[in-house]
């Protein structure tokens, strides 16, 4: 059996590449950061002509009609370069108000009318939200809809301090009695498993990007007359960085797979995938700082980019803690049944 991307999802990943090298080179999105804008209009604007918002979307909707996995593709690629575009917030939006059948939200937002926000803890600061026009929260009992208003309303929340200055962050006020519910605990269970499996592949994305770049500076510096990647404790921890890289890949594409073919191992491939990026992403991030010794200490050094935004996706849609909990409460009744987890 092959488990490689098919031509096409590659020949997408390389476009995408294409695209993201011009409009979120490094020194692209660090003149990003040194302004208010809430994301990069030049990228959002490339983005929606080439139809990425609505990769997942039915032809007949206005979009390309793809699947989950090649949502993954795309935010893996965005993550490895800190793309500063509310990408995954939109595909989980359009997904969440396209199977309560709001179209005319889809349609606004698949072209880049309307930006929208996603809050999977609504006492969490939220990503996008002080420029959303519509917000998605994930509750306990189900998911709603909170329509924000347009920038002069006033209802937008405040623009807060950030560590990941690649994606603005806001306190969201969430209230039931003003929203509409867009679905109970199945539509909970999709948004948390979609969630959880798309923020992996942005960890993926900057985990890829951060052991290129260790890889690279090792081959470059030279300590006591050798390149440090020469010596053994540098190349034990970039043989380690790949090992947690590859175990990311093959959780990211499964749960992604799993959610796009409506797998009953969805929810379980979700959960492990997000388990094994936020823990393997810490340590790869470590070692990265390592390998680049004081230089990767400062802000001044574009790992920085990778770094910040991991802590942030570490969090996003539950940390490996909650996971491991959902994991073991998902495992358990087979495992009293006597049938196996594997």
């Amino acid at each position: 059996m092959d488990f490689d991307l098919t031509e096409d999802q590659l020949a997408l990943r390389a476009g995408a590449n294409d695209v993201l090298d011009d409009l979120a080179s490094p020194a692209r999105v660090r003149a990003h950061t040194g302004t208010n804008a809430s994301f990069d209009p030049a990228l959002w604007t490339a983005m929606v002509d080439q139809g990425w918002l609505g990769v997942e979307v039915g032809e007949g909707t206005g979009g390309l009609g793809l699947g989950s996995v090649e949502v993954a593709v795309l935010v893996e690629e965005l993550g490895r370069h800190a793309a500063p575009v509310p990408f995954v917030p939109t595909v989980l939006a359009l997904d969440a108000l396209g199977m309560a059948g709001d179209d005319p939200w889809v349609a606004r937002l698949l072209n880049g009318d309307a930006i929208a926000c996603v809050a999977w803890d609504p006492a969490a600061p939220v990503p996008y939200a002080p420029s959303a026009d519509i917000a998605i929260v994930l509750t306990d009992d189900g998911v709603y809809a909170t329509e924000l208003g347009d920038a002069a309303s006033g209802n937008r929340p405040r623009r807060e301090p950030a560590m990941d200055l690649t994606r603005e962050l806001g306190w969201l006020h969430f209230d039931p009695a003003t929203s509409r519910r867009l679905g109970g605990p199945d539509a909970r269970t999709r948004l948390l498993d979609r969630g959880a499996t798309f923020t992996s592949a942005d960890l993926l994305g900057s985990a890829t990007r951060a052991l290129d770049m260790s890889v690279e500076y090792a081959k470059d510096r030279v300590q006591f007359g050798r390149p440090i990647g020469s010596f053994q404790a540098v190349k034990h921890r970039c043989a380690d960085m790949l090992v947690d890289v590859e175990g990311m890949r093959s959780t990211v594409y499964w749960a992604a797979w799993c959610i796009g073919a409506g797998d009953p191992d969805a929810s379980v491939a979700a959960s492990t995938a997000k388990i094994w990026c936020a823990d393997a992403s810490k340590r790869v991030m470590a070692s990265a700082l390592q390998v680049h010794g004081g230089i990767g200490f400062t802000w001044e050094h574009d790992l920085h980019f990778f770094l910040k935004r991991a802590q942030l996706d570490q969090l996003a849609f539950g940390d490996s803690s909650a996971h491991r909990e959902r994991l073991a409460a998902l495992l358990r009744p087979r495992v009293e049944a006597g049938e196996s987890v594997v």
